[in-house]
């Protein structure tokens, strides 16, 4: 994005920090032409009161008005931390580009969603952390690249302040106050970058572990964290609001040191102390007053820049998740944000459908709405936030069918899924799977207790599809049967099956519903992609990935909710060389899958879309019908898989595929 003329902005939070922001406009070659408060008799003062300091003539007005107007390029966040992403969202949905203060949100969630967003959009969206754009920063990440300490071993950060009386915003719960979301996000996004400059790419989290004092209002005082990145770099980050502690950062090599005294702020000593044994210390300086160290101002060049930001969406998706760990450890949930809570969507609209959608849809017997052809896992969500960001997405995107078990979490997913559903109020739209009966508890007294209680967690009165999580071929098959068949008489199941059921199995039970008046299974839910499994991740799973397993599938037509379509990662990272991962080398590795595996490349490629996206076409174009499992464990992988909603495959690149053709 290259103009000639200034760029026109908007502050949405007339307060502090965006006074250090406005000041600097100036050196961005930008201009202020409007400010937003919340409607009320305070805020529009303020408002006005900011205007006339920094640039008389510009707007003043509420939120919805401010992002209304055709002169606003981009805007500016700097509310607090819980009205963020609403706000972020609206300037999204309104064509503006945004500088989100930080955090971007409270948690981790959230912020998917507001990164989601902004990918989706045709807006630059930047987390403002300024310090990361300012030359000192730039020059620290240099050094660290260029070994001038050789190779680096551990990073030490501060950020911690003591306000002196515990009230106002920092203090309060309800406005996610306290040391990790106000600063802490300072000294841990300043120890990844600095071990992603010392690995070539960006670093993640290997070992992690925090200590912390929650005081009485709620929120974390004081709190510590050791962390372990890739290549073996450590760090110890401290943070607090009711504690002082020097806000510093230095990077220790087996070389020497680098020191800054002033890393965040920047508004004393913005130099850089590198010092090596043996030699007097080298000292960088950088004069605070040269416009080409504004940092507000760099950071608002860097929004509107074509090139790479110094701070990326996917340093906030990796900071955020940091920060959301430091508070699970020292256990700091806020009360909107507990796994009871009611939590809204995160733009605070109507969750529904978007139109146009890529989802497909099937039809099984007996259920009177139509399914996904994507069903949602519901077993990779750490909290209600994180559940309800990639649901709602999962939604939006016309996904209405959900797999829920009663293992899975001992109940906590269960209880995450229906508090979901309650606080949207959709049930009615959703088909939701309910699976029990797993070994050792695989009888019919334990499934029907499993099955109440798989109801009471997710406050539900039905399961539309309920299936055995396994089979107990000890057991006669009629019993089996014959419980889910009064089950679904009583209302509480609309259809059955099973999963990881020999096809053998469900014949027989096919055929004792025949003879006897019961209804029949009518889904199975087994292994089965465009790899052909050898093993099996977990005991009594089965697969029907075989010839004869297809071939029995086509006969019967029976509907196939298939796990593990995408063979575990199989087609994402699976390497003839690598055999790190037991499980993977046990289950798929092969010559012939290893060929299917450069077939779905070679397709992708001719497609332009991934090989993993190749791997669900296959799956959603089977002879027979499917309804293919995935569970992300994040919006940007649901999206991922998403891509092979798109691609059409004929028989030919089916039988291609699974090299039945030349």
């Amino acid at each position: 994005m290259s103009s000639t003329s200034p760029t026109r902005w908007a502050v949405l939070g007339p307060g502090g920090i965006a006074r250090r922001f406005a000041s600097q406009l100036p050196f961005a070659d930008a201009e202020l032409v409007a400010v937003g408060s919340s409607a009320t008799p305070g805020g529009t003062e303020r408002a006005r009161a900011f205007a006339a300091e920094f640039s008389p003539g510009a707007f003043v007005g509420d939120y919805d008005a401010v992002l209304a107007r055709d002169d606003v390029d981009a805007v500016y966040v700097s509310t607090v931390h819980v009205t963020h992403a609403e706000l972020a969202l609206a300037a999204i949905a309104a064509g503006k580009h945004v500088l989100c203060e930080k955090p971007f949100a409270p948690n981790n969630g959230t912020v998917m969603a507001m990164v989601d967003a902004a990918r989706s959009s045709d807006v630059h969206v930047l987390e403002a952390y300024m310090y990361a754009h300012h030359p000192q920063t730039q020059k620290l990440l240099e050094l660290v690249r260029s070994g001038a300490v050789g190779t680096v071993q551990h990073v030490d950060a501060s950020f911690a302040f003591a306000t002196g009386k515990k009230e106002g915003r920092l203090y309060d719960a309800d406005l996610a106050g306290g040391g990790i979301l106000d600063v802490g996000g300072y000294p841990v996004s300043a120890a990844y970058l600095v071990a992603g400059a010392a690995l070539g790419r960006p670093a993640a989290v290997t070992q992690f572990s925090a200590q912390g004092t929650v005081g009485e209002t709620g929120v974390d005082e004081w709190a510590v964290a050791s962390i372990t990145f890739t290549g073996g770099v450590t760090a110890s980050v401290r943070t607090g609001v009711a504690l002082a502690d020097p806000e510093t950062i230095t990077v220790h090599g087996s070389a020497g040191t680098i020191h800054l005294p002033d890393p965040w702020t920047i508004r004393g000593e913005t130099r850089i102390v590198v010092t090596r044994p043996g030699e007097q210390p080298e000292t960088i300086e950088f004069d605070p007053e040269a416009p080409e160290n504004k940092a507000y101002a760099l950071e608002a060049k860097a929004l509107v820049s074509d090139g790479t930001p110094a701070f990326t969406l996917d340093d906030t998706l990796a900071v955020s998740a940091v920060l959301n760990r430091w508070r699970d450890a020292i256990g700091l949930r806020y009360p909107f944000e507990t796994d009871t809570a009611d939590i809204p969507t995160v733009s605070g609209r109507p969750l529904r459908r978007r139109e146009p959608t890529a989802m497909k849809y099937g039809h099984i017997p007996d259920l009177d709405k139509p399914v996904s052809r994507l069903v949602m896992g519901c077993d990779n969500q750490p909290d209600l936030a994180h559940a309800s960001a990639i649901f709602d997405a999962f939604v939006e995107a016309g996904g209405n069918t959900f797999d829920t078990a009663w293992l899975y979490g001992m109940g906590k997913y269960e209880k995450l899924f229906g508090r979901w559903m309650a606080n949207r109020g959709n049930r009615a739209d959703l088909n939701v799977i309910v699976k029990g009966c797993h070994t050792p508890y695989n009888d019919p007294e334990s499934l029907t207790r499993q099955l109440f209680e798989s109801l009471e967690r997710q406050g539900n009165d039905h399961a539309d599809i309920y299936m055995m999580h396994r089979d107990n071929e000890d057991i006669p098959v009629g019993e089996f049967v014959d419980v889910l068949d009064e089950h679904a008489g009583a209302g509480r199941i609309t259809v059955y099956g099973g999963s990881n059921w020999s096809p053998a199995r469900v014949d027989e039970a096919n055929e004792y519903a025949a003879k006897n008046g019961r209804r029949p299974f009518r889904v199975l839910s087994n292994h089965f992609g465009l790899a052909e499994a050898y093993d099996v991740p977990w005991a009594g799973c089965r697969h029907v990935t075989d010839p004869e397993s297809k071939q029995w599938l086509t006969e019967r037509g029976i509907a196939l909710l298939p796990w593990s379509s995408q063979a575990r990662g199989f087609f994402a990272r699976a390497d003839v060389n690598d055999k790190s991962d037991a499980e993977l080398v046990r289950c798929y590795y092969s010559d012939a899958n290893f060929e299917r595996k450069a077939r779905a490349e070679k397709l992708g490629r001719e497609l332009g879309v991934p090989a993993t996206a190749i791997a669900l076409a296959f799956v959603l174009a089977q002879p027979f019908p499917t309804f293919a499992l995935f569970g992300p464990r994040s919006i940007a992988e649901a999206r991922s898989s998403m891509t092979g909603l798109g691609v059409e495959l004929d028989e030919q690149q089916v039988a291609w595929l699974d090299l039945r053709e030349g």
